[in-house]
C-alpha cells in the first residue's frame, strides 16, 4: 500500500518545482549580458579602427579596451573583418537607410533633398561616423573586401535613393539636366568633400559645408526666389 504524500513533502515538492519565468529570467539575463559585452566590443574597435587604422588594429587591443578576454571576441565575430562590417552597419547605414524612408514629398524635391544632406552633415562631420569614412576611403584600395561591402551596404543605397530623388526632380520639372541620373555621384559630392576636408584642410581653412551644399543645389536647381 502506498503512502500519500505528507502535507510537509508536498509542499517542499511544490517549493522546488519551477515557477513560470524562473528558467525565461536567468536566459534573459544572460542575453542581455551578451548584447551589452558585444555592444561594448563594437564601441572599442571603433576607437581602435579610428585611431590605428584598420590594418594595424590588433584583436587584443579591441579586447584590452572593451574589457573582454580575446575569446569573448569569437563568440561574436569571426575575424576583425566582420567586425568591422558590423560596425559599418551599426554607425552608417542607419543613417542612409532614413534617404530610402522619407516621408511623402509635400513640398519641393530640393527641400527634401536640402533636409536629408542637412540632417546627414549633422550627424556625420566631426563626429565618428566621419572619421569611419575617411578611415574607409584612406584603406579600402589596400582592403578591397572591406570597400566591397561598404560599397553594398552604403554607397548604392545612397545612390539608388538618390537617383530615385533626381528623376523625381525631372518629372516634376524642378531639375532641367536629366543627365543628373546618370551620375547621383555628383549630388552627394559635397558630403565627400565635407567629410574629407574636415579631417584634412580644417585648420587651414574652415569650410561651412552647409553654406557650400546650398551652393551647389543652386546650381542643380537654380536659385531660390525670394518674396
Amino acid at each position: 500500500m502506498t503512502k500519500k504524500p505528507t502535507k510537509t513533502a508536498a509542499s517542499q515538492a511544490k517549493s522546488h518545482a519551477p515557477e513560470a519565468g524562473e528558467e525565461a529570467a536567468p536566459a534573459s539575463n544572460r542575453a542581455t549580458r551578451a548584447a551589452e559585452r558585444r555592444a561594448a566590443i563594437v564601441e572599442a574597435a571603433m576607437e581602435e579602427f579610428i585611431s590605428r587604422g584598420f590594418a594595424a588594429t590588433r584583436l587584443d587591443d579591441i579586447a584590452k579596451r572593451a574589457g573582454v578576454a580575446k575569446g569573448t571576441i569569437y563568440l561574436h565575430f569571426k575575424d576583425k573583418e566582420s567586425m568591422f562590417e558590423e560596425l559599418v552597419r551599426t554607425v552608417i547605414v542607419p543613417v542612409v537607410a532614413r534617404l530610402n524612408a522619407l516621408p511623402p514629398l509635400t513640398g519641393s524635391v530640393r527641400d527634401l533633398i536640402e533636409a536629408f544632406a542637412t540632417n546627414f552633415l549633422k550627424e556625420v562631420i566631426g563626429t565618428r561616423r566621419g572619421d569611419l569614412v575617411r578611415l574607409i576611403v584612406a584603406e579600402g584600395p589596400r582592403f578591397p573586401s572591406v570597400a566591397d561591402f561598404y560599397y553594398r551596404e552604403v554607397v548604392s543605397r545612397g545612390m539608388a535613393g538618390m537617383r530615385a530623388l533626381i528623376e523625381l526632380g525631372i518629372a516634376r520639372g524642378e531639375i532641367r539636366e536629366k543627365n543628373l541620373a546618370r551620375y547621383p555621384q555628383i549630388l552627394i559630392a559635397p558630403a565627400m568633400i565635407a567629410v574629407i576636408w574636415q579631417s584634412l584642410f580644417a585648420r587651414h581653412a574652415p569650410l561651412d559645408a552647409q553654406d557650400m551644399l546650398r551652393v551647389h543645389l543652386d546650381l542643380i536647381f537654380g536659385e531660390r526666389r525670394t518674396t
